[in-house]
């Protein structure tokens, strides 16, 4: 039996990554946020590295709006950065959840703390020695994301509203690329059991889409608030490049289907 240490095991993704794996008959080592609280974490990582045979890296500080890098810097890079050493000494492969945030606008510059922290993270690992993949997630929805709170998507946050509050009208070119959870599960276990042991790839749909469309989806009805000023650091458009896709992986949900399933996974525990 193979053996996985899943950082953020209790997490959003990490959750679904955990009921996938221990139903394929892995072993699953889980480490959350408090393990780096004990005075010997760096003892315990190395050990708790030493016993797998994979790391799927998925926990990390993911609000977007958290202005404390130092708090940020020390979740997203420091542990990680030593994650990847431990595990280039140890030969264990490390899949490492980045994020789309780290193309910024576009131009390749992260513009906020959280994606200095992934693409800083990201870039070491790519750099080392260590067997290291990347895999950039776009704007991800699904079971389980009540975990995320503010930062859970609109799908989520829609999911039952007589009339749910959209941005004003005159912004409606905001486009992005929203991934399924099932699809981010199926990414990690592809790159996990892949023969490559490096590289970068984006894990999106390639089919941007507006929060319009994700709203309708969950069957709600939309209005919009009053204009207000977009913050000028706001992601108007994300896009996953289907060249950066992982080899032998597609996306299996669009928005259309993603939704539906989503909405009848909700509307099935509302009736529990």
């Amino acid at each position: 039996m193979k053996t996985v240490l899943l950082t953020g095991h209790l997490g959003f993704i990490g959750k679904n990554l955990y009921t996938s794996l221990t139903r394929s008959g892995y072993n699953v080592l889980g480490i959350e946020k408090d393990f780096y609280s004990n005075k010997n974490w760096k003892a315990h990582l190395y050990n708790t590295i030493k016993q797998s045979d994979y790391i799927l890296h998925v926990g990390a500080i993911s609000d977007t709006t958290l202005q404390d890098s130092k708090e940020m810097f020390f979740y997203n890079y420091t542990v990680t950065k030593l994650l990847i050493e431990y595990a280039d000494v140890l030969g264990v492969k490390v899949i490492y959840s980045s994020s789309a945030a780290n193309y910024g606008l576009g131009d390749g510059v992260p513009n906020n703390v959280y994606g200095w922290s992934k693409l800083t993270a990201e870039d070491y690992g790519l750099k080392s020695d260590a067997q290291f993949i990347a895999l950039r997630y776009f704007n991800v929805y699904g079971p389980g994301e009540q975990e995320k709170g503010k930062m859970s998507s609109i799908a989520y946050q829609s999911y039952g509203k007589k009339d749910f509050k959209l941005f004003p009208t005159d912004v409606k070119s905001i486009r992005r690329d929203f991934i399924y959870v099932d699809d981010v599960v199926e990414a990690n276990i592809r790159a996990m059991d892949w023969d490559i042991t490096d590289g970068c790839y984006d894990v999106g749909t390639a089919e941007p889409e507006t929060f319009e469309n994700l709203v309708k989806g969950m069957g709600v009805k939309y209005s919009y608030h009053p204009a207000t000023k977009i913050p000028d650091w706001y992601q108007y458009f994300t896009c996953a490049d289907k060249s950066k896709w992982l080899p032998g992986w597609e996306p299996k949900y669009n928005v259309v289907r993603g939704t539906k399933k989503y909405k009848f996974y909700l509307d099935a525990k509302d009736t529990n």
